[in-house]
C-alpha cells in the first residue's frame, strides 16, 4: 500500500468514520458532523477529498464507508491515538479526559519513528505482569508529592547558578 500524507483534519475525519462505522456499520454526513462538532458542508468537503484519495466510499445523500485502504489507514490512526492515550493514563498517570485531549493533538504531530517506538513501548508495558509494573504506582506517588513544583531538576539547577 502506498503511504499517503493526510492532514491532521482528514485523519480526524477517518478516525471519526472508523468509530461510527464500528457502532452503526455505516456513517452519514450528519453522524460525522455531530461527532466532530462541525458543519455538514465541512464534512462534505472532507469526504470529497477522502473519496478522491480512495479512502472512503462517498456519494451525496448516501451512507459513507471506508474502502479497504481507508480501513487500513484509519486503524493505524486509531492505534496511534490509543497508544498515546494509554501511555498518558497507564504510565504517566494522567486523567482520562486530559489524556484523550492530548492524544488527539499529539497523534498528528509526533514523527513516525518516535510514535512507533511509543506504540511498541505501550505494547511491551501491557505485556508485563502487574507486579513488574509497580514502578508506575511509585511514579504516581512521586508526581503527587511534587505537585506544584515548577520545572525539571535540570531547569531548577540551572536557575540557581
Amino acid at each position: 500500500m502506498q503511504k499517503r500524507k493526510l492532514s491532521a483534519s482528514l485523519e480526524d475525519y477517518l478516525e471519526a468514520i472508523f468509530h461510527i462505522v464500528l457502532e452503526k456499520q455505516a456513517a452519514r454526513v450528519k453522524d460525522i458532523a455531530a461527532r466532530m462538532s462541525v458543519t455538514n458542508s465541512s464534512v462534505t468537503g472532507a469526504l470529497r477529498e477522502l473519496s478522491r484519495q480512495q479512502l472512503v466510499n462517498y456519494a451525496p445523500y448516501d451512507i459513507v464507508t471506508l474502502t479497504p485502504a481507508g480501513q487500513a489507514v484509519a486503524k493505524e490512526i486509531v492505534q496511534r491515538h490509543e497508544a498515546l492515550r494509554d501511555f498518558f493514563v497507564q504510565v504517566l498517570a494522567v486523567g482520562e479526559r486530559e489524556a484523550e485531549e492530548a492524544a488527539c493533538k499529539m497523534e498528528h504531530a509526533l514523527p513516525g519513528p518516535i510514535l512507533q517506538r511509543l506504540v511498541r513501548f505501550i505494547e511491551f508495558f501491557k505485556s508485563r505482569p502487574p507486579a513488574e509494573a509497580g514502578w508506575v504506582e511509585e511514579f504516581k506517588r512521586y508526581c503527587e508529592r511534587n505537585v506544584g513544583r515548577r520545572g525539571t531538576v535540570r531547569e531548577r539547577r540551572h536557575a540557581t547558578r
